[in-house]
């Protein structure tokens, strides 16, 4: 969703647990704290504390990238659930934590409606 809201005309958007962070390749050249200056629409980020896959540091240095971008992307917003790990939404996985992920649902939907895309 990162990416997405950096050049697509979308009102706001949600990313789940989305890696931020990353070594460009062929298929992934760039990253979401490589474009996050310039996002065209604000995104939550939904991620989890004991999220082995997405350190918090690059949460923070996310958060830093974002502060120094546009309007969009400084109103951008984390939230970050402590005990919950990589997938904590997703129902059918061992990883998934039922608070966390019905928290993260409300906030998704109040997220879009609150910017006007809901």
């Amino acid at each position: 969703m990162w990416l997405y809201a950096a050049h697509a005309p979308v009102k706001a958007g949600v990313a789940w647990y989305g890696r931020l962070v990353g070594q460009p390749n062929d298929l992934q050249p760039k990253h979401p704290v490589d474009v996050a200056a310039q996002l065209k629409a604000p995104v939550l980020g939904l991620y989890g504390g004991k999220d082995q896959g997405i350190p918090l540091d690059t949460v923070d240095r996310m958060k830093a990238a974002l502060a120094a971008g546009s309007p969009a992307a400084k109103a951008s917003q984390f939230v970050v659930y402590p005990d919950a790990p990589h997938g904590f939404h997703a129902d059918y996985r061992p990883s998934f934590v039922q608070a966390s992920a019905e928290d993260g649902w409300k906030r998704a939907l109040d997220w879009f409606k609150a910017n006007g895309a809901a």
